[in-house]
């Protein structure tokens, strides 16, 4: 090597002489200029970081977290989808008075353990409570309203909307009552229905055979009710925007 190559190879930078050694010297021309020469340099902040990092931190950790779960968390139906599916409506086959019998007990459970010891004495105490309460497996009587034919209907509820109840009755119709000018009657036990059962025993037939039978009995021990007439014009709210509904007793000009 003479020494005019030694001086060239000296003024170039080390990169340039090995990428020459490698490629063509076109191609270690544009690998030295895209890849070396050009490459951005990324510098970290000189300023000290914030007093409040750990927050910021954990902020921004709180945050993905919310995105994720909003991706997955599904988009609910606008309100014209769901009467569109009928989401809410009963099928026929499920509208049988029998169906509801336990959950009317569950309401039965439910409305005693709200009222407490006020289901003995009613009162204003009493009809606050019950004014916030779910009607959802109530049993309600009509017994005064605007149209004359609805008086006597009598079911559980099944669905407590904003302006009406709609019930089953024994007869398993499903009805829908509007709470506008009507008052209904609720009856709830003091205690649940006690049933004792008693056995006698009668021989029948010859000595020789020597059977017996024996018969039950049940009689039901009928127990003191509550009764509340509770006026529509009153529970236009749905369920739910009543049980944080402060009411206040007041003079009802409507029946």
């Amino acid at each position: 090597m003479d020494s005019t190559s030694q001086t060239s190879s000296k003024s170039q930078p080390i990169a340039a002489v090995l990428l020459s050694r490698a490629f063509d010297p076109e191609e270690s021309k544009r690998i030295l200029t895209e890849k070396i020469q050009q490459r951005p340099l990324f510098l970290c902040p000189s300023s000290p970081p914030p007093s409040d990092a750990r927050a910021a931190r954990r902020r921004e950790r709180e945050k993905k977290r919310l995105s994720r779960k909003k991706a997955l968390k599904p988009k609910p139906y606008p309100p014209t989808e769901r009467r569109r599916l009928g989401l809410y409506d009963v099928p026929r086959s499920g509208q049988k008075h029998a169906l509801f019998e336990p959950l009317h007990q569950l309401w039965l459970g439910y409305i005693r353990e709200i009222l407490g010891n006020e289901i003995h004495t009613g009162g204003e105490g009493a009809a606050s409570k019950l004014t916030s309460a779910d009607f959802h497996g109530a049993e309600v009587e009509v017994v005064r309203s605007g149209c004359v034919s609805r008086v006597g209907l009598k079911g559980i509820v099944i669905k407590d909307s904003r302006f009406t109840f709609e019930v089953v009755t024994k007869k398993n119709q499903r009805k829908l009552v509007p709470k506008e000018g009507t008052v209904f009657r609720i009856e709830v036990p003091l205690a649940a229905t006690v049933t004792t059962a008693t056995t006698a025993t009668t021989a029948t037939g010859t000595a020789e055979e020597g059977q017996q039978q024996q018969q039950q009995q049940q009689t039901e021990v009928e127990q003191p009710k509550m009764i509340f007439e509770v006026h529509g014009e009153q529970f236009q709210f749905r369920s739910a925007d009543r049980a944080n509904k402060k009411f206040r007793s007041h003079f009802s000009k409507i029946l």
